[in-house]
C-alpha cells in the first residue's frame, strides 16, 4: 500500500513539474527546497508500528489534499483553466487513495 501511493505521489510531483516548466518556471525539486517549503506537517521520525504509519499517512494524504484543494482555487482565480484541471485530477487521487488507506485503518478496528 505505502509503496502505491508513493508511486502515484511520485507521479504527481512529475506532473506539477512539468505544468511548472510549461509556464515557463523552473521546477525546484531538491530535497532542501521541498523541505523548507513544504506546507505539509514533518512526518514523525518515532513511529513503530503499522497501524501509526498508516494513521501518519492518512493525515499526509488528507492534508496535501488540502493543499492541492487550495490550489485550485488559486489557479481558478488566475483564470489557469490548465492548472486548476491538474490540480483536480490531483485532489481526486488524493482523495481515492485517502479512503483507501483509511479503509485499512477501520479494518483494524
Amino acid at each position: 500500500m505505502f509503496d502505491k501511493v508513493a508511486e502515484e505521489v511520485d507521479e504527481y510531483a512529475d506532473e506539477i513539474a512539468e505544468r511548472i516548466t510549461a509556464l515557463g518556471g523552473i521546477a525546484e525539486g531538491t530535497v532542501a527546497t521541498i523541505a523548507k517549503r513544504t506546507k505539509l506537517p514533518a512526518y514523525s521520525l518515532t513511529l513503530t508500528n503499522g497501524r501509526d504509519h498508516v494513521e501518519a499517512l492518512a493525515t499526509a494524504l488528507a492534508a496535501a489534499g488540502k493543499v492541492i484543494r487550495k490550489a485550485i482555487d488559486q489557479a481558478d482565480e488566475m483564470h489557469d483553466k490548465d492548472s486548476a484541471d491538474l490540480f483536480t485530477g490531483i485532489s481526486r487521487g488524493l482523495d481515492k487513495s485517502l479512503w483507501f488507506v483509511e479503509a485499512h485503518i477501520q479494518a483494524d478496528k
